[in-house]
């Protein structure tokens, strides 16, 4: 969580005594800051033993949420980034919410930051053994804000001294060694009156300089408090600070909040009083917004009003120090302020309220999802045909624009399907949520570039369906889980969710998730080498797709029988089962698939030592690969006849064949005099 910084950004609303709005600027903190940098000579215990440093070293800037450790942290990583080549990496360690973010998603977004492709679903280990080896040879600076443990930014330190973290925590990290905290607390007078003066001018201080003085002191120099005490002076031109003293002096006390809270506590409140009570309505509601972010859709879903009406609101929110903007039009609650508007919620919104609201937001996400996708569809189609009939909000302007959006709303899109889920009262719109999200990533970046992002997704609707007994769902969700497991490698992995998918099915009474079941647990027996049990549920999902009578599903049923019977060396069977697969491609159509089968059963017949019905196997291959205009099946088809008559002792055919291959390879298309048939070339070397 992001606190209410030190840094500060122009507010809107200054009177023209002296305030320059738009001013950004870093206050005070020398002291600390002298500290920090003093700390990166110092040397460690291991140096002082004569060890060389196995790890990088840590920084460890400790103070509660509110007191600018973040600005701090963000002040020394900026002066200090010129000295690491590969740059600054930044990653938030707790949630809005309160809760530590798992350690494996926070490694999975450093390694994406730096361009290195995680495994999908690949566990805690992996991941940091992975972060590890890509940082053992750079040079680069890690900010770790608001550490929840010792053990969480132990498991992401790099293993290399040349490499920094600055960590900001509440308190010290035990648990690592060599580490130091600068502890923070409240800024010194000057430099808190310096950024009252940010938002202020000077004249309204220097004309009451007890009253400044008095303010900062309510606000026990706490720059959170400070910055929202400041947003509500601009916003007030006509006010003196010491109207603002007598205010924040009136509020009741709060015995129950600890005291070291109470100024930020104080100051919020008043900021929060002074809202019209749309606007407060709306302020509290931000506390559902997902991983703390908001833009104007997720606000005018949130509050039920118009968009233009949210983001106006969302920009008086910043110009008061409620929001911090971040990308894109996208605001973001800090995080010392995330508990405070949950109280709220809590206190002043009825639970019904809150869920109709949280669901309007959802509800919404989908909505912007499915346009997301649609304007991926040619023109014409019924997706852009139903886009066309969506309000001039919810469109994108063209592929590349929702592209855009997509990829900078990622992080909130994918909090917000875990909000979905986790919520528990709202699984039909989750389901609906995660599905236009999946197809949303696949149509912009494709089913391989966003496999850890759709493991995430499908992990959500596998709960969602053991949670309501869903099996067609939970069957569904236990074959992606599965795929991706195997296309990473974790073969036995997906054979467990491959069986579990199985049983799903069969509770479901579905026949797609129980064949597609059967050949998945087949294909994973033959990628563990295990011939014989592939061969038999290979043959027990051919039985349930010859029972429906799904043809290309046969046919691909046939040729997967033949490869093992191949493998395993039973050749009567697999010529058998790839004839039947060509049989199968012939009737349907599929030309290049006929080829193929042939082509295999080649194979085969060249295995079994059967040259000469390998030659004219391969020969009728050819020609069914030469109808379906297939240039690489045609090219290997050619090098294959050539091995085959260099057997036979034919070496003038075979070379004639390398060179149509070779011409096919080297341009991609059919050269002149290529359409010759096998036969024919055979003739013209006989000749020769």
């Amino acid at each position: 969580m992001t606190d209410q910084a030190v840094d500060i950004g122009g507010t809107g609303g200054g009177d023209r005594s002296g305030a320059r709005p738009g001013r950004r600027g870093f206050h005070g903190r020398v002291r600390e800051l002298k500290e920090l940098r003093a700390d990166i000579a110092r040397a460690g215990l291991d140096t002082l033993a004569g060890r060389p440093s196995p790890r990088a070293r840590v920084l460890l800037i400790a103070g509660r949420p509110g007191s600018g450790r973040t600005a701090l942290a963000g002040e020394l990583v900026a002066d200090l980034a010129r000295g690491y080549r590969d740059g600054v990496l930044r990653a938030r360690l707790t949630e809005p919410g309160g809760a530590p973010v798992p350690v494996e998603r926070v490694a999975r977004g450093l390694l994406d930051r730096v361009g290195v492709p995680a495994p999908a679903g690949a566990g805690e280990d992996e991941l940091t053994q992975l972060l590890r080896d890509t940082f053992a040879e750079r040079r680069a600076l890690l900010l770790l804000d608001d550490a929840a443990s010792a053990e969480q930014v132990g498991a992401l330190l790099p293993d290399n001294p040349a490499c920094l973290v600055v960590a900001v925590a509440t308190g010290p990290l035990t648990g690592i060694p060599d580490v130091r905290p600068c502890t923070i607390g409240g800024m010194d007078a000057k430099s808190a009156i310096e950024l009252l003066e940010g938002f202020t001018g000077s004249v309204r201080i220097t004309v009451d300089p007890q009253a400044a003085e008095t303010l900062t002191e309510l606000c026990g120099g706490q720059p959170a408090a400070l910055v929202l005490a400041g947003g509500w002076l601009a916003a007030r031109p006509m006010s003196s600070v010491a109207d603002l003293t007598k205010r924040l002096r009136a509020l009741p006390e709060e015995p129950d909040r600890p005291e070291a809270d109470r100024p930020l506590a104080r100051a919020f409140r008043l900021a929060y009083e002074a809202l019209p009570a749309n606007g407060a309505r709306l302020l509290r509601l931000l506390a559902l917004a997902p991983d703390g972010i908001a833009d104007a859709h997720t606000a005018s879903a949130l509050a039920g009003c118009s968009v233009s009406a949210a983001r106006s609101s969302l920009e008086g929110f910043a110009a008061l120090g409620l929001v911090h903007e971040a990308e894109d039009e996208q605001y973001e609650v800090p995080g010392c302020l995330a508990p405070l508007l949950a109280e709220l919620l809590r206190s002043e919104d009825r639970p019904a309220e809150v869920q109709l609201a949280r669901a309007r937001m959802l509800e919404r996400t989908v909505r912007l999802l499915q346009s997301c996708r649609a304007v991926t569809e040619p023109e014409g189609s019924p997706a852009r045909r139903r886009l066309a009939g969506l309000p001039r909000a919810l469109r994108f302007g063209g592929p590349e624009a929702a592209a855009a959006w997509l990829r900078t709303r990622q992080p909130a899109l994918l909090a917000a399907a875990r909000v979905a889920v986790d919520d528990g009262d709202l699984d039909t719109l989750a389901r609906r949520l995660v599905a236009a999200l999946v197809r949303a990533l696949a149509a912009h970046r494709g089913t391989e570039e966003a496999a850890p992002e759709l493991y995430g997704l499908h992990r959500l609707v596998l709960d969602v369906a053991e949670r309501r007994g869903l099996h067609r769902e939970r069957a569904a969700a236990l074959l992606n889980l599965a795929d991706l497991d195997a296309r990473t490698g974790r073969t036995a992995d997906a054979l467990v969710r491959y069986r579990a998918a199985l049983d799903a099915g069969r509770l479901a009474n579905d026949p797609y998730a129980i064949s597609r079941a059967m050949e998945s647990v087949g294909g994973a027996h033959q990628q563990l080498g295990d011939w014989q049990r592939a061969a038999d549920w290979y043959g027990r999902a051919l039985s349930q797709r010859l029972a429906r009578d799904e043809r290309a599903d046969q046919a691909r049923l046939y040729g997967r029988l033949g490869a093992v019977h191949t493998y395993e060396g039973r050749y009567g069977e697999a010529l058998r089962n790839w004839r039947a697969a060509a049989a199968g491609y012939r009737r349907l159509g599929d030309l290049a698939g006929h080829a193929r089968a042939l082509s295999e059963a080649a194979r085969v017949q060249e295995y079994a030592g059967r040259p000469q019905e390998c030659l004219r196997t391969c020969e009728e291959a050819v020609e069914w690969a030469r109808r379906a205009d297939d240039v690489r099946l045609l090219a290997a088809l050619q090098l294959r006849l050539a091995d085959t008559l260099d057997r036979l002792g034919d070496p003038a055919a075979a070379r004639l064949h390398r060179a149509a291959a070779d011409r096919l390879l080297g341009t991609g298309n059919f050269p002149e005099g290529s359409s010759r048939s096998a036969c024919e070339i055979r003739s013209a070397s006989a000749k020769d």
